[in-house]
């Protein structure tokens, strides 16, 4: 188990410990909040046991909170990233996937699937986009437009757990 390399989550004080992890999951500090208010332990030290109760927050919170979180990620290669609006974590992770070197023709498809995405499941698009490119990115549009309205919920979670666990782990 890999304890973070700059801190230690156990000894920070509340607005410490916001201020370092309140980004982690997207605009949403609240995950970071209910975890500090429900205690620490020497064993959120660990990478893999923070991620852990950060990703049950998000899975035990209502439906309205969750909606909410994915409704804060940005559309991948959309207006903010074109814009310069998105979190350095975000951008990051797009340029990573190479989404910044989109050519025309694929920036077009991106935005069609980010258009047609949301306007089916009133949501954007998520996908942990970190080891992947932007061709399998638009390939998982693709495959992830023909699923019903709950299992894109539940996978938007899934992949903002992931997208999480990656943003610890560069910490």
């Amino acid at each position: 188990m890999t304890e973070f390399r700059f801190c230690k989550p156990s000894e920070m004080v509340r607005d410490e410990f916001v201020s370092h992890f309140g980004d982690v999951y997207e605009h949403s500090p609240w995950v970071a909040e209910s975890v500090f208010e429900q205690g620490l332990s020497e064993q959120d030290n660990m990478i893999s046991n923070l991620h852990l109760r950060m990703a049950e927050t998000l899975l035990g919170a209502d439906r309205e909170k969750q909606l909410a979180l994915i409704n804060a990620h940005p559309d991948l290669a959309g207006r903010a990233a074109i814009n310069g609006e998105l979190t350095a974590a975000s951008t990051a992770e797009q340029a990573g996937a190479g989404i910044d070197q989109c050519s025309a023709t694929e920036f077009d498809k991106f935005t069609t699937y980010n258009d047609s995405y949301k306007s089916r499941f009133k949501f954007p698009f998520i996908m942990a986009v970190k080891g992947a490119n932007r061709y399998q990115i638009l390939e998982s549009f693709e495959k992830r437009l023909g699923n019903d309205s709950e299992t894109e919920f539940a996978t938007a979670i899934q992949e903002i757990n992931k997208i999480a666990l990656f943003r610890l782990r560069d910490m």
